[in-house]
């Protein structure tokens, strides 16, 4: 895949995350800004986590003024546009004002087309792995979401999912916590409907402790409770690293800088 170069004479380009101990979902985001500098014009990409962990916001802000630039574009890093993006906005707006360096922020990652794209190529994939043999139409999708208390975050998350349905049989939502319905609820509305082979797709950024723990732990619960024998499970891998991943962050730093000018 062509990825294009963008025009950032003297510009950063700063991805803020909410923050994990995991060092994969370190290593991701890492991995992540390689490309894209790779891809850009960038003086310096980098992260910076809202919390969990350093460097934070601030730390992220100083690295980027180090490397002599006149202007910082943010990208908060989230699927969806609740509560941690609204505080990562805030807190990156009033430490830019006090330093008295230019910032463009750009949206984040939710409502972008691609996003439905990512999903269906994980599905893809695992499919090919695991020579699943129903077709895309024949196979039930459950798209397991974080969940925030944040009514814009299920908004979201909702016209994302809901752009799979013309390509399966059935497509399904759940959330891990903080809203409804949670991942048991999700996979008995599946069986209720009688599927050939369920596809468990996790819409998470980065290897997380959800997705190492929380994620895996609710599944094999439900499973179990529901007893599964002659109905085949399979769970497709989180976003990770991706160059779809790298085009978007970089469409949306460009639509932001655009705007301003």
């Amino acid at each position: 895949m062509t990825l294009r170069k963008v025009s950032s004479l003297n510009r950063a380009l700063l991805l803020i995350d909410r923050g994990s101990r995991e060092p994969e979902a370190q290593e991701e985001l890492s991995q992540l800004c390689t490309l894209i500098k790779q891809e850009s014009k960038y003086v310096y990409v980098g992260h910076c986590f809202l919390e969990v962990i350093p460097p934070y916001i601030e730390e992220g802000i100083n690295t980027c003024i180090s490397n002599n630039v006149d202007s910082i574009t943010v990208m908060p890093y989230f699927l969806y546009p609740g509560m941690k993006l609204k505080d990562s906005v805030k807190k990156t707006a009033k430490i830019c004002y006090d330093k008295k360096i230019k910032v463009v922020i750009a949206k984040p990652l939710s409502y972008h087309n691609t996003l439905n794209s990512l999903i269906r190529d994980r599905i893809s994939f695992t499919r090919e792995k695991n020579k699943i043999v129903p077709a895309d139409n024949k196979c039930d999708i459950l798209v397991i979401g974080h969940g925030s208390s944040d009514k814009s975050a299920r908004t979201a998350f909702v016209h994302t999912v809901n752009k799979l349905k013309p390509y399966f049989r059935t497509v399904t939502f759940c959330f891990l916590e903080l809203d409804e319905p949670r991942i048991a609820n999700g996979i008995e509305k599946i069986i209720s409907s009688n599927p050939n082979a369920m596809i468990i797709v996790p819409y998470f950024l980065h290897k997380g402790a959800h997705i190492k723990n929380d994620v895996v732990k609710d599944i094999k619960f439900a499973l179990t409770k529901y007893n599964l024998k002659n109905i085949p499970v399979y769970i497709t891998e989180h976003f990770g690293v991706d160059p779809k991943l790298v085009n978007m962050v970089l469409e949306r730093a460009k639509e932001a800088e655009e705007k301003v000018g």
